[in-house]
């Protein structure tokens, strides 16, 4: 019988890198997100068959050998091995009860936003192998990726939540954030892949500072409360003034937004995938003069 899940994917508004040493963080699903069907059916050829699709696009295809935990065939080599990796971690953290002999295993996924958006193409695929086998997501995502685990968070609660990581513990809780003025929220695509371990590098180069960490989950929680977007607006910049201090490098805003007449948040690791920011007047021309062409509406994007 096959087997069907779905994942939502995630954005991080507040405490980025900074929800690595406890500050507390704002995240919301996307609409968007990846399903996984999986069978498995008694074979002698004892092979994983992998397809990935991006939309109505298929951009991988894998077959891996689970007796010897090798790539047989695939048209992405780097991709296929992330696959593999992650599918011996599930049988690892299953105590082998997967992946038998005598048996081959079809898993077929679709991602139902760009790969290059940064919503979560990882997360939302670890979450579903998680839901498909019964293992610990978050456990499986620590030996996979690492990171602070707020997306696959997002994936299982599948809503908005508060996010704090405290003596290796997580405080998650589910909370609605649906503010009065989100119809004037845009999330405008920098198309620049960043990378994100590069981002916690340099995140880590620097001292401490316990100030940073209040101040990050204070403005949070004024984020989630408040109704009026002129002080969502000073807070976001807020946001963005403290931590491009505390990192020593521009924000966002400076970088690639220079003379814009409202806030410009990034969102997730500096520099790549998507900003928040809001409307103003003229402000679909703006972008488009600037070759931003993905400029969404905060409705359409956030579930």
């Amino acid at each position: 019988m096959q087997k069907h899940f779905f994942s939502r994917g995630k954005l991080l508004l507040t405490s980025e890198y900074l929800v690595l040493d406890g500050a507390l963080a704002l995240a919301v699903p996307t609409k968007r997100g990846q399903f996984l069907s999986y069978k498995d059916e008694r074979s002698s050829c004892e092979v994983i068959f992998w397809k990935a699709y991006c939309q109505e696009e298929k951009w991988l295809e894998a077959q891996i050998d689970f007796t010897s935990w090798t790539v047989m065939k695939t048209n992405d080599p780097p991709s296929a091995r992330f696959v593999l990796q992650i599918l011996k971690n599930v049988h690892t953290l299953s105590g082998a009860r997967y992946f038998r002999r005598g048996f081959s295993y079809f898993f077929s996924t679709r991602l139902e936003f760009p790969r290059n958006y940064g919503w979560g193409s990882s997360s939302t695929l670890i979450n579903n192998l998680s839901l498909c086998f019964g293992v610990d997501p978050f456990m499986l995502n620590e030996i996979s990726l690492g990171g602070s685990a707020y997306d696959i968070a997002v994936a299982q609660s599948q809503s908005s939540i508060l996010y704090r990581l405290k003596s290796r513990e997580r405080e998650i809780k589910k909370v609605r954030f649906s503010p009065e003025f989100s119809s004037e929220l845009l999330l405008v695509h920098l198309a620049r892949k960043q990378d994100s371990r590069e981002g916690i590098r340099l995140y880590r180069s620097r001292p401490p500072s316990l100030f940073l960490l209040e101040e990050m989950s204070a403005i949070t929680q004024k984020v989630l409360h408040t109704s009026d977007i002129n002080t969502f607006s000073d807070l976001m910049m807020h946001h963005e003034n403290l931590l491009s201090s505390f990192l020593k490098i521009p924000s966002v805003g400076e970088k690639f937004f220079s003379g814009i007449p409202v806030f410009v948040k990034s969102l997730g690791a500096w520099g790549g995938d998507f900003v928040l920011t809001r409307k103003f007047e003229g402000c679909e021309k703006w972008f488009s003069e600037r070759g931003f062409s993905s400029v969404l509406a905060w409705d359409d994007v956030v579930y």
